[in-house]
């Protein structure tokens, strides 16, 4: 069961990391490029040269696929081991067909749910604190995974009625935001800039569970 889990997450992982920073480095660091000049072009930008940054291009491209792997890797251990919990307490296997439900709702939990409150910001936005903010995002994650465990798990309405409220419970107390809206990037820019991420962590959670439930299906056949 080790090895299934452990196999499933790691090959599943890669390749929804791979994917995801493929488009990641098709699509969003170029619309990150250009926030960056807008910002270094603000009247009152101090540009700090003492941080070490990737270059543009392959190397900036190479360490965030690098990065998406490894956030990958993570991911699908997780997923993979929910998918070995619930053949052990509800005797289901998963497959490819189920694998993209969980695929769905992680994205739900880890990417939909907290860009309700808190879109994906561009560099030069205005922020919240940042503590309160990976509060927030935490909290909502794990309220919309409670809330959906319990829609799908649940047999009785009321807990299924308890699971839509823990749902709602983050978004109605309000995700953290900053004194003044605003960022050096135009409105337009940012907003392309948090469709098109939520656009990639989509692909990436279908990805995910779609990949992660097939090989769970397959690695317990041969095993």
């Amino acid at each position: 069961m080790f090895r299934r889990i452990f196999l499933t997450g790691i090959l599943a992982g890669l390749l929804a990391g791979i994917v995801a920073g493929a488009l990641g480095a098709v699509k969003l660091t170029p619309l990150i490029a250009a926030a960056e000049r807008y910002e270094a072009a603000t009247p009152g930008h101090a540009h700090d040269d003492a941080g070490w940054e990737p270059a543009p291009g392959l190397e900036r491209a190479g360490l965030t696929m690098l990065a998406k792997s490894i956030i990958g890797v993570g991911f699908g251990l997780l997923l993979s081991a929910g998918f070995a919990l619930r053949q052990i307490v509800g005797g289901a296997e998963t497959g490819l067909s189920h694998g993209v439900l969980w695929g769905i709702a992680g994205f739900a939990c880890f990417s939909l749910a907290p860009a309700l409150g808190l879109p994906p910001e561009l560099p030069g936005s205005v922020s919240a604190d940042l503590l309160a903010r990976q509060g927030w995002w935490l909290g909502t994650a794990l309220a919309t995974a409670a809330g959906i465990g319990l829609l799908v798990f649940a047999r009785r309405h009321s807990w299924r009625i308890v699971g839509v409220i823990v749902i709602l419970l983050p978004h109605l107390a309000g995700a953290p935001h900053p004194p003044v809206e605003g960022g050096a990037a135009p409105a337009g820019l940012a907003a392309e800039f948090a469709a098109a991420s939520l656009a990639v962590a989509a692909v990436f959670w279908i990805v995910l569970g779609s990949a992660g439930g097939w090989l769970y299906q397959r690695l317990g056949r041969s095993g």
